[in-house]
């Protein structure tokens, strides 16, 4: 059976800006500073996705709300990326440890059991987002 590919809804320039009420020239602003990148069709035609939009509330947020201006705007972004980047990468590292390390760390054998100074089992808790503890075992 094949499976049908996920529609993704993409508005153009004229609804987006009428829906945030921003000119169109300042989307165009948004993406010739490299903040928002729409696709575009095979004419030119600009469509963005749900994640331009997203993305869009932020700056609007930053900008209308905060006062930051373009540059800051900018560098909220990149750091925003490069955090999502780490805890990606720190997601992994920890699988990895779970899958190759823990089972060595955590595994209690014979000779562990009759030692003169006896191994004491190790508990791993891993703090979720939102400060949530869980225990790993």
């Amino acid at each position: 059976m094949a499976t049908k590919a996920k529609k993704v809804k993409k508005y153009t320039i004229s609804v987006v800006a009428d829906q945030y009420g921003v000119h169109q020239q300042t989307l165009r602003l948004y993406e010739r500073e490299g903040l928002i990148t729409p696709s575009r069709s095979e004419k030119g035609t600009r469509y963005y996705t749900e994640e331009d939009i997203e993305r869009l509330e932020l700056i609007l947020n930053l900008t209308r709300d905060l006062g930051v201006n373009l540059a800051g705007v900018s560098i909220i972004l990149n750091m925003r990326e490069r955090m999502n980047q780490m805890q990606n990468d720190f997601e992994k590292f920890l699988h990895y440890i779970r899958e190759n390390i823990s089972q060595e760390l955590f595994s209690v054998d014979e000779r562990s059991k009759n030692a003169l100074v006896p191994r004491r089992k190790i508990n791993v808790v891993e703090i979720k987002r939102g400060g949530r503890a869980e225990r790993v075992d």
